[in-house]
């Protein structure tokens, strides 16, 4: 049974693991943004994907937060609200399943139209990841249902803690693929691939 940070309460040594425990399991279980950084590393190698990275870990962290402080309530007064984000998130994630299938230029291309996620695209992606939305949702509500200050902060420095590290598994992944997509058919295969996966896990929106 979970335990959460209850305002007024002493955080303790096993309420920080469980969080830790919860965080690692959502951070590192296959999603949009793990995918997709699994994706860029195959493409554009780590280095060009650090900005992608640290744009997740820090747009996730911010969120937790942001949800946590005040848009959990607007929610719950505009349930409607929740309904219109779950569809643009549906809609702009089947256009970078797109993007993400035809991201293979081929070798005598000059085509300067696909690129690695900028921090600044990674952290707003978040709003519109259906993935994060149910992490920062269910966390805060079962370990900051009070919603005080203090353990809003302190759910979201820990997700902030255990994220990035565990994204960046994804990332040495893509890597790790990268070496055996030594042709353009196959990396266009691969890309077909996650494109399909990325789809796909929005499955759980579409039937909730």
């Amino acid at each position: 049974m979970h335990k959460s940070l209850d305002k007024g309460k002493i955080v303790t040594l096993d309420i920080i693991m469980a969080l830790m425990l919860f965080a690692f399991a959502s951070s590192i279980s296959p999603g949009p943004n793990n995918l997709m950084l699994m994706s860029s590393g195959a493409n554009f190698g780590f280095r060009k994907t650090l900005p992608h990275m640290f744009g997740v870990g820090f747009g996730f962290t911010l969120m937790v937060a942001l949800v946590g402080i005040g848009i959990m309530q607007v929610f719950d007064l505009y349930p409607a609200s929740y309904l219109i984000l779950k569809w643009c998130s549906v809609i702009y994630l089947g256009y970078l399943s797109y993007k993400v299938a035809t991201a293979a230029q081929p070798e005598n291309s000059n085509s300067n139209n696909v690129k690695p996620f900028s921090f600044i695209q990674a952290v707003l992606f978040q709003w519109v990841n259906p993935k994060a939305w149910t992490m920062a949702l269910t966390a805060i509500g079962i370990y900051a249902p009070e919603r005080d200050i203090t353990s809003v902060m302190i759910v979201a420095l820990v997700f902030g803690a255990v994220n990035l590290p565990s994204i960046s598994v994804w990332v040495v992944l893509g890597l790790k693929i990268q070496k055996m997509l030594s042709s353009v058919k196959r990396l266009r295969m691969f890309n077909a691939v996650m494109a399909t996966l990325l789809l796909a896990s929005l499955y759980p929106v579409l039937v909730g």
